[in-house]
């Protein structure tokens, strides 16, 4: 009998029948590349008040749906010529223009094809994209009065108004409508890039030309004379391609106004993206890297000692709580003579952390903070972490720093609350009035799916364990699947990330797992910790092990739960319940990227975390919906969420800064010893493991001579690891 099967009774069993022919036919992200990385694929209702006219032009919302277009609408032959000419056209690719002589020039005469207002909300709203302008000032809502709360609720959701630019249908249209470069398309191709996600269908359009996206709103929101004066606020869900819908923009604009100079070896920094972690600024250069490549953009990864601006001082001592060591003075001092004989790197795009951009900045300038006049675009990526009041002192620095005027402003994440919003639109219109400009600028907001959900194509699995013991018994059973498990979801096959509240706690259990895994798997090399106390090349060697399928279980904490894209993840294992949901709904997010199903959560929660399981609860109950799951098959019953306990603000805020009380290391808030451990992650004593290990390595190697000693040896066929037996 499994006991955990017992006290997490909100996971609806199958039978088994239904779970032999499952578990056969189950499928991983691990197992290749998704045909379609879009998350959602609603039926698309036919337009109202319109008939589809013979010979005419697809509907778009039915060519967005993943399906072939040859299936969708067969050619009409015995349609005019010049009708044919047009189609053939449009469904030719850029490569076939390209290469055709006589292409390009009636290409170049015939205008862009467009959609109309009501095919483009068709298309959004069957991939659940929707765009809104935020309203030019704060309004605050009083709720003192019913009466007056439903008058106030009203009149402020009237400011926001909707838009429907126009969708980018496949990627072959950002050469023909939205001319991008030659190059760049082809980089594009090379990658496999064919259909847009959510993010990029509406993203896109926006920031590479947002006159031709918007159509007439472009003009209401004074658009026309200026094509980058757009400040985006994107939120949608983790792996849907946010890092290729600000990357594309940004190089394309750099490439195009480069055309402009004689001097093509001249590099001036044009754009800065922050990332809150080392790990995520190192992946979205490599992914930069990928589609400039040929194009004379240079992209350049900020490291410590780095010179940006003219002054000599560099990047140096930067304060982040994930990826920063604190160094003595004396080492201080040394380097900072050596800063002022480097030159200042020269970059079209930098990618950094808030903390080196910023010490870069102020070191230049004993007085105050050196100005980035030449800085066009700033792209905040997790931007509702850089403007938290962890990095929002670094973040507003570097934002004060870029002086261009015509600076774009673009924000990215998969949670965004309100408070965030409100801090990004009331810092943009300050800067602008700073600057002695118009404050005419409007904000644009981009929302795919829900907001502030988990991605709908994983399963989740919330697990009562009671003690600390008990998850440490319960993640053994994962590793150690018995014969009779039969369902794909009660197992989690490498490789998986398990994530920890605190650096100690990964240790603990990296040292307890060490020799879980049995030696001709691979042994104690499969598995490995990672944390900020680490070196960065020693982070760097475990993160390029990890992607090359060297460790199949990578403990860590919450320095990978944002942005960084291990799409052959199979699962997640949150070992300590997250501190708050947006860090669950990111955690979870390392699996199922781009649109790969299979991918398993498993949470693990004891009788310390009761108070804060509803939060999660609910997530899960509404990426469930969101799934289309219908209420007998959903994992959270309703009546685990009625008998769960709602945490106070007051814990909510506990919970994000301490993490849970039980297992807290060293001080408490009071600044006193609370004069007992945290719960410790061990079943046995180091000596113990150790004297098991040797012996199950003594038997494994008799076993092995035996074998060698046999003049047949019959080594077996080699199958896929399905745990280890007892």
């Amino acid at each position: 009998m499994d006991i955990f099967k017992i006290l997490s009774r909100s996971t609806k069993q199958p039978n088994k029948a239904s779970a032999g022919k499952a578990g056969s036919s189950v499928k991983l992200p691990s197992a290749g590349t998704s045909n379609n990385p879009q998350l959602f694929h609603d039926e698309a209702t036919a337009a109202r008040g319109k008939k589809r006219k013979r010979g005419g032009e697809k509907t778009a919302g039915n060519l967005q749906n993943g399906e072939n277009e040859a299936e969708e609408e067969a050619p009409n032959f015995f349609a005019p010529k010049s009708t044919a000419v047009n189609t053939r056209r449009r469904e030719s690719s850029v490569d076939e223009k390209e290469h055709n002589s006589n292409a390009p020039q009636v290409a170049s005469q015939l205008p862009p094809t467009l959609l109309d207002e009501g095919e483009c909300r068709q298309i959004l709203r069957s991939h659940r994209v929707k765009v809104t302008v935020l309203p030019p000032g704060e309004k605050k809502i009083k709720k003192s009065k019913k009466a007056k709360t439903s008058k106030t609720t009203s009149s402020a959701k009237e400011e926001y108004k909707q838009l429907y630019p126009q969708p980018l249908t496949t990627f072959d249209d950002l050469r023909s409508t939205y001319g991008i470069s030659g190059r760049m398309a082809e980089n594009l191709a090379q990658q496999g890039y064919k259909i847009p996600t959510e993010v990029q269908m509406g993203s896109l359009p926006l920031l590479l030309q947002p006159e031709t996206a918007l159509g007439d709103a472009a003009m209401e929101l004074g658009l026309s004379e200026s094509r980058r004066n757009i400040n985006l606020l994107s939120v949608a869900p983790t792996g849907s391609g946010k890092t290729l819908a600000f990357l594309i923009p940004v190089v394309n604009g750099i490439i195009q106004r480069r055309r402009q100079h004689q001097d093509k070896s001249e590099h001036s920094l044009d754009a800065i993206i922050v990332a809150p972690t080392k790990e995520l600024a190192s992946q979205i250069v490599n992914e930069a890297k990928k589609l400039s490549m040929g194009t004379g953009v240079k992209v350049v990864g900020m490291k410590k000692g780095m010179n940006i601006v003219d002054g000599g001082d560099s990047a140096e001592n930067a304060e982040s709580s994930n990826d920063s060591e604190e160094e003595e003075a004396e080492e201080g001092l040394e380097k900072s003579k050596k800063r002022s004989s480097q030159p200042i790197a020269k970059a079209d795009i930098l990618v950094t952390t808030p903390g080196l951009l910023l010490s870069a900045v102020s070191g230049a300038s004993k007085g105050g903070r050196s100005p980035l006049p030449t800085v066009r675009t700033l792209v905040l990526d997790e931007a509702d972490v850089l403007l938290d009041p962890l990095f929002r002192d670094q973040m507003l620095g570097i934002w004060d720093s870029c002086s261009n005027p015509e600076l774009c402003v673009t924000l990215w994440s998969a949670t965004m609350g309100s408070n965030i919003e409100t801090l990004a639109a009331s810092t943009i219109r300050s800067r602008r009035t700073q600057l002695g400009l118009k404050d005419d600028t409007r904000i644009i907001r981009l929302v795919v799916g829900l907001k502030d959900s988990a991605i709908p194509n994983i399963t989740h699995r919330l697990t009562y364990a009671a003690t600390e013991p008990g998850k440490l018994l319960a993640l053994r059973q994962l590793l150690h699947p018995s014969a009779k498990t039969t369902d794909a979801t009660q197992s989690l096959r490498p490789p998986f990330l398990v994530f920890t509240q605190t650096i100690p706690r990964a240790v603990a259990l990296h040292s307890e797992l060490l020799y879980d895994i049995p030696i001709e798997a691979g042994g104690s090399s499969r598995i490995a910790v990672l944390h900020s106390d680490l070196s960065d090349s020693i982070r760097d060697h475990i993160m390029t092990r990890f992607r090359n399928g060297e460790i199949w279980i990578l403990i860590t904490t919450d320095i990978l739960s944002r942005g960084v894209d291990f799409r052959g993840i199979n699962g997640v294992v949150n070992y300590d319940v997250p501190n708050s949901g947006a860090a669950y709904i990111h955690r979870v997010g390392r699996t199922g990227r781009a649109g790969r199903d299979g991918g398993v959560a498993v949470t693990f929660y004891t009788k310390e975390d009761i108070p804060y399981v509803k939060n999660i609860a609910n997530i899960i109950a509404a990426s469930e919906k969101q799934a289309g799951k219908p209420p007998s098959e959903a994992s959270m019953q309703k009546w685990l969420l009625d008998a769960l306990p709602t945490p106070t603000k007051e814990e909510k805020k506990n919970l994000k800064k301490y993490g849970v009380e039980a297992r807290r290391e060293g001080l408490g808030r009071d600044g006193k010893d609370r004069g007992k451990k945290a719960m410790l992650i061990s079943s046995k004593s180091g000596y113990e493991r150790r004297l098991e290990h040797n012996r199950k390595g003594a038997i494994q190697g008799s076993r092995n001579r035996m074998q060698q000693s046999q003049v047949e040896a019959d080594p077996g066929e080699e199958s896929e690891w399905a745990g280890i037996d007892d």
